[in-house]
This record gives C-alpha cells, structure tokens and sequence, in this order.
C-alpha cells in the first residue's frame, strides 16, 4: 500500500551542454540544468533536502546528498513555483540524473517527491 504524499509537487527538467566550460580531451563535460518545481497540491510545503543519483557512461555512480537547492530551501504555497540551475561535470559525454526532494508540508507531514530521470549529453554524441 502506497501512501499519497499531502501535496501534489511536479518537477521539470531542462539541460545544456556548456562546451565553454568543458574539456573533452581531459573527459571533462560539464552541464547545465534548471529545474522548476511546482505546488499543484492543496497544501503549502518547504522543501527540506535534495537527494541525487549521478550516472556516467561508464555506470559510475555519484550521489549527492544535502539541505535545499542552492543555498535556499523554498516554501511554496499552493499554486507557486520555484525555478532553479545549476550543474554537474561527468568524465564522459553522456549520462544521466535522477533523484528526490525530501519536503515537509504546513501541517508537519513529511514526504518525498521523486525527481524524473533526465539525460546529460553532447549533442554531437548519439546513442
């Protein structure tokens, strides 16, 4: 039996690839991302910790582990967004990230709302 998180928190997704930042030779690929979270839910809540799980080409797995996004720890209210970038480096030019948000809702209800699995790569590379 699955229980149902008290909000209804959607997570969006875009990426870029920042050659300018990046050094292929030394397998160095550094990206972009923003994220958008947004409180479709009857309750307000706070996000509290990010969770992210970071695959490179190769399977090598990197997890992150920390209070709030960028420094912040955003209450969103039912109806808000909270839009956000930041970054990742990968030693190959293709992999992958997934994750959660731990949140607590205006009432004390702790809950996680899963981060899609979204793809880093070059756009030159093809698989």
């Amino acid at each position: 039996m699955t229980d149902k998180p008290p909000t209804d928190i959607r997570i969006s997704v875009e990426t870029r690839y920042l050659p300018e930042q990046s050094s292929p030779e030394q397998d160095h690929y550094a990206f972009a991302y923003q994220i958008t979270i947004e409180n479709h839910g009857p309750k307000t809540a706070q996000l509290l910790n990010r969770h992210w799980i970071i695959t490179d080409a190769e399977g090598r797995v990197q997890e992150v582990q920390g209070p709030g996004v960028v420094g912040e720890q955003p209450i969103l209210q039912p109806g808000q967004r909270f839009r956000y970038s930041s970054g990742a480096v990968l030693p190959t030019p293709v992999g992958s990230m997934h994750g959660s948000y731990e949140w607590v809702s205006a009432d004390g209800e702790s809950f996680d709302s899963p981060i899609p699995a979204f793809r880093l790569a070059v756009a030159t590379v093809f698989h």
